[in-house]
């Protein structure tokens, strides 16, 4: 046997699905094949086991067997599944609001927090000339007053001459 081929040759059918990467989890899964695959004997690792229980299959191969043995007909065991499937979508719908909810959350934080920064920015960069200003402003007002004082001095030099 060559190391690189596959210990059970090639898959012989496709059940589904499985995307880890989005939040929750994506899975795709044909419940019927997967009944009828378990059926059949096989015996699935635990993780296939919980992506199985997440989407119904175990429950669904649990029904079956409950109307193999007449304790249920086909249709109660279909309204029980159903009601499950149902029940699961729900709480998978409410799961996914409450991430979009926090995920519009977060991104609105974070915008008011930008916004706040950049006024701060703003601010500081407008007072910062304004500082500037009033610091040139003083020294000329003094020279102002100096010399002010130097021409009121002129002035009563002049009229102390033509007096």
């Amino acid at each position: 046997m060559d190391s690189r081929s596959k210990r059970d040759g090639r898959f012989i059918e496709k059940l589904g699905t499985y995307d880890p990467n989005t939040n929750p989890a994506s899975i795709t899964l044909s419940v019927e094949n997967s009944v009828k695959w378990l059926e059949n004997g096989a015996q699935p690792t635990d993780t296939a086991r919980s992506i199985l229980s997440r989407k119904g299959v175990l429950l669904k191969k649990h029904l079956n067997g409950g109307v193999l043995k007449g304790a249920l007909t086909q249709e109660q065991a279909e309204v029980k599944f159903q009601a499950w499937v149902d029940e699961k979508e729900l709480k998978s719908s409410n799961k996914k609001d409450e991430l979009l909810k926090a995920r519009d959350k977060e991104r609105e934080d974070r915008i008011a927090k930008e916004k706040e920064k950049a006024e701060e920015q703003k601010a500081k960069r407008n007072a910062a000339p304004q500082e500037e200003t009033a610091e040139s402003q003083e020294p000329n007002s003094e020279q102002d007053s100096q010399n002010s004082q130097e021409t009121s001095e002129d002035s009563k030099e002049e009229e102390n001459k033509e007096g």
